[in-house]
């Protein structure tokens, strides 16, 4: 639309509250909130960023929608938001990416690191570092032997498996510990999440202390180090939460903005605990001006991030804010809703605030490198990419992974895999695995959105291979590879080798290496539900099926090897060769 045509259009409207949308046919591409319709999209006759130009530039007419009161203009401004995410608006992305610990509903718990809980699990947690976390259920797994294994090889067993030879488990599974005993553990186990630190700390004090006294001074300094993070666990603003005025709810919002990325990081506390984090991205698409959140700074992002994330959530009694966010009508909506909003400049109510900060901080900016990659493949968008690679043994027990990238961070809700025909050839199998995904896309069957780019495990071989199944399905999406050797990016025009520090490549790694792994992970799976009958083999314990399968691929190869091969794998001697030979 031009200057004269918006002035038109505003000419028409009401003096009155509303909502008025910019759009481009059906597309929304602008959502704005006004106490005077009229005089707001007068406004836009004369932009005030290059951003808003460009967006006014491309629309061909104005929306309204009048309301009864300012505060109505506000929510309907934030659902309309939220619906249309319109190119040209700050939208609130929710990341979700926080670790958690359960302990699963079973006779004999297992205990596990998940961003899914079961809702009939026991659950503590999120926690803001996954490292921390895998260090500290190691140590506990180590001290109270509660296992990590699936109920696939759990049930059903006649011998412990590797993880009770390496002391990480007590095999309640085979009744090396009888139930009781071991739902005692258990318990110690949640005591020690729900907050009693010296029943984890104490037992690895006495750990260290033994190892230095021995004079083993590595394993004295490894238990040193774990001994630490545990001490640390729980202290991650507890104390700040335990003393957060009288109020039952409170919410404490940090935000850190680098460039056109906003990151607002919300810790929750109920009857003074901490209950509950996460974090959110507000993106604001175009060059920041004096029109979107992000060039506002921080009031601005908070006003927008208040009334997007509240609109459809209950509200807490309190708010912790690190400043004022400056909007009156957002001012007067938590007031009338009885919201208390606090800036607090020390004691423990700030200490907290700054621990919203400090967690806000670990995100701010990783959007960035998914537009510093769509920028270097020339692509319009890579906030959202899909990685796949296959694995097998020596064309034995064949599998796909596809994993799946949001803003850099992983969805593992969305992750999927596939048993693939038994093939000694990664081509065709990297084909039948993108057929799969690109038949289910279109024809509906697959309920995830269409990716911006797929990543594919391999070299100019797999890429081709793969965008010959995109092709003949008709799916047209971008596909690249990564292959390890020389972390080289292949396009099917050029290949890139760029920096090792640069921040687009270590993206896809990222995806690259997560699909490598969940493929790898899952074709253990498939090989071990193959190899249980060597578990029927007298003198074949877990560590010499796993290198009886790591020499021959799979249970049809180790049945066709001769006797002299079987006695060349360790731990195989002539008695139990001879009784491999006969079982198989």
């Amino acid at each position: 639309m031009e200057a004269d045509g918006v002035r038109e259009r505003a000419g028409s409207l009401p003096r009155e509250p509303g909502v008025y949308q910019f759009r481009d046919g059906e597309t929304t591409l602008y959502v704005g909130k006004a106490v005077d319709l009229r005089d707001r999209v007068r406004s836009y006759a004369d932009p005030r960023s290059a951003r808003i130009r460009r967006m006014v530039d491309r629309a061909d007419d104005v929306e309204i929608a009048v309301t009864d009161t300012e505060t109505q203009a506000l929510l309907l401004e934030a659902n309309l938001i939220k619906r249309h995410q319109p190119r040209y608006n700050v939208r609130l992305k929710d990341d979700k990416s926080y670790p958690m610990v359960q302990l699963t509903d079973h006779d004999a718990p297992r205990i596990e690191i998940t961003r899914d809980p079961s809702e009939s699990a026991t659950v503590f947690g999120p926690y803001t570092s996954k490292t921390q976390v895998e260090t500290v259920v190691k140590a506990l797994r180590e001290t109270y032997g509660i296992r990590g294994c699936s109920d696939h090889k759990y049930s059903g067993r006649d011998r412990p498996c590797l993880d009770y030879e390496m002391g990480l488990c007590t095999a309640p599974c085979t009744r090396e510990i009888d139930i009781e005993s071991y739902r005692e553990d258990v318990t110690a186990v949640e005591r020690f999440l729900e907050g009693e630190t010296g029943i984890l700390a104490d037992p690895l004090r006495r750990e260290m202390e033994a190892a230095a006294e021995s004079q083993n001074f590595e394993r004295a300094a490894n238990l040193r180090d774990r001994l630490e993070t545990v001490e640390a666990f729980h202290g991650e603003g507890g104390e700040a939460v335990q003393s957060v005025g009288d109020e039952r709810g409170v919410d404490v919002l940090g935000v850190a903005i680098e460039g056109e990325d906003a990151t607002v990081a919300r810790l929750r506390a109920e009857d003074g605990k901490l209950v509950d984090r996460d974090r959110h991205t507000l993106e604001a698409p175009g060059s920041a001006g004096s029109d979107s959140a992000i060039g506002g700074g921080v009031p601005a992002v908070l006003s927008a991030f208040l009334v997007q994330y509240y609109a459809e959530r209950e509200l807490p009694d309190a708010l912790l804010l690190p400043e004022r966010h400056g909007d009156e009508e957002v001012a007067d909506w938590l007031a009338t809703e009885g919201v208390s909003v606090r800036v607090p400049g020390a004691g423990r109510e700030a200490k907290l605030v700054e621990l919203a900060l400090k967690n806000a901080r670990r995100n701010v900016g990783r959007r960035d490198e998914c537009g510093m990659l769509a920028d270097a493949l020339e692509i319009e968008s890579a906030s959202r990419i899909e990685g796949f690679d296959v694995s097998h043994a020596q064309g034995k027990a064949a599998v796909g992974s596809n994993v799946a990238f949001v803003d850099g961070s992983a969805e593992k809700a969305e992750y999927r895999r596939k048993k693939l025909t038994d093939q000694n050839d990664d081509y065709d199998n990297m084909r039948a695995l993108l057929e799969w995904r690109a038949t289910r896309a279109v024809e509906g069957r697959d309920d995830r959105p269409d990716p911006d780019l797929l990543l594919i495990d391999g070299g100019a071989g797999q890429l081709e291979a793969a965008r010959d199944a995109l092709a003949e399905a008709g799916w047209e999406v971008p596909a690249i590879a990564l292959a390890k050797a020389e972390e080289r990016v292949v396009t099917p025009e050029r290949s890139f080798s760029w920096p090792s520090d640069a921040p687009h490549l270590h993206l896809l790694q990222r995806v690259r290496d997560e699909a490598h792994r969940f493929a790898v992970q899952y074709h253990q799976t498939v090989r071990d539900e193959v190899s249980t009958v060597l578990d029927d083999v007298q003198g074949v314990g877990p560590e010499t099926r796993k290198r009886l399968l790591g020499r021959f691929g799979s249970v049809e190869n180790v049945r066709e090897a001769s006797l002299e091969d079987l006695r060349s794998v360790e731990g195989v001697g002539e008695k139990t060769a001879e009784t491999i030979k006969s079982r198989l």
